[in-house]
């Protein structure tokens, strides 16, 4: 079977994996990456060519994580082959080509912070999109995906369908980003498109605004306020806040999307105001029971 075949046909099986376009885009641009790059037909492809190729995408200044990304996706499109191709080969992509990530941890926004930087928008959809991201969670690509039909105006809720691996999940509106997204309703124009969020200007205007799109009026915001935010930090805030204010994990797990509940806990470590609220709330209990002075 030819290259091109076999990509089509993975493409087909990403498809069928119910893959978000988001994802499978990647996983396409990644293969056609490589795929320019070598120089022995793909099916040739062995550890050596893997490593060299690694040296590559360092070499153009890519990072840790996007070069293991890069390479998760060609290691399954290489089990692909074996499993539904048929194709008698080792995967040429080995666990030691990954490379050590360091993980920091998550960094969020002090509620001064996040005031500075909601004063500095003044576009409703703007003020919408972020507020969207930072009270109910949402990624980036799930507000850029955002359709009238699943936000439930009564019950304050979003379903949020083909989330990040696939995953559905129900998230809650608070009062000032239902407040938000009303006022920018009012005021959007009318188009044809189910979702939610238009581009407002130029030759687009009236399409459906890109994920690229919302973080470049994220990074204009976060140059008018002299403040580091990004869209995902958006959602690193809101676990903080409500663990802060005594939510518990699995819940802020449920809300997030997170497939495991480590990933969730890793914000139990930056929040700090819980640990010192749980550490005296401890001692209070500790010093009665031994009785220690008040």
């Amino acid at each position: 079977m030819a290259i091109t075949d076999s990509i089509v046909s993975f493409r087909r099986f990403l498809k069928r994996r119910n893959l978000s376009p988001h994802t499978t885009k990647n996983y396409l641009n990644s293969l056609r990456q490589l795929v320019l790059w070598l120089g022995v037909p793909i099916e040739q492809v062995t550890h050596k060519e893997v490593s060299a190729y690694i040296d590559h995408l360092m070499a153009k200044g890519l990072n840790p994580e996007t070069i293991n990304s890069q390479l998760n996706r060609i290691r399954q499109f290489y089990r692909y082959l074996q499993d539904h191709e048929q194709l008698h080969m080792v995967n040429p992509v080995k666990s030691t080509h990954r490379l050590r990530v360091p993980k920091p941890l998550p960094k969020h926004l002090q509620d001064g912070q996040v005031k500075a930087f909601l004063d500095v928008p003044k576009r409703p959809r703007d003020q919408a999109m972020f507020l969207l991201m930072l009270r109910c969670g949402l990624r980036v690509e799930e507000v850029a995906n955002l359709t009238l039909d699943v936000i439930e105006f009564k019950r304050r809720r979003i379903w949020v369908q083909d989330g990040k691996w696939g995953k559905d999940r129900m998230v809650y509106i608070s009062n000032d980003a239902m407040k938000a997204l009303i006022e920018y309703l009012r005021i959007r124009p009318e188009s044809q498109t189910p979702k939610v969020f238009l581009v407002e200007k130029g030759t687009y205007r009236g399409q459906p605004i890109s994920i690229r799109g919302i973080q470049k009026r994220m990074e204009y915001y976060a140059k008018k306020s002299g403040l580091k935010v990004s869209c995902h930090q958006m959602r690193h805030t809101m676990a903080t806040q409500m663990l802060n204010a005594g939510a518990k994990l699995v819940t802020i797990q449920d809300l997030l999307g997170h497939s495991s509940i480590r990933t969730t806990e890793r914000y139990s470590k930056v929040s700090n105001l819980k640990v010192q609220q749980d550490y005296h709330k401890a001692m209070e209990v500790v010093m009665q029971r031994t009785g220690g002075n008040p």
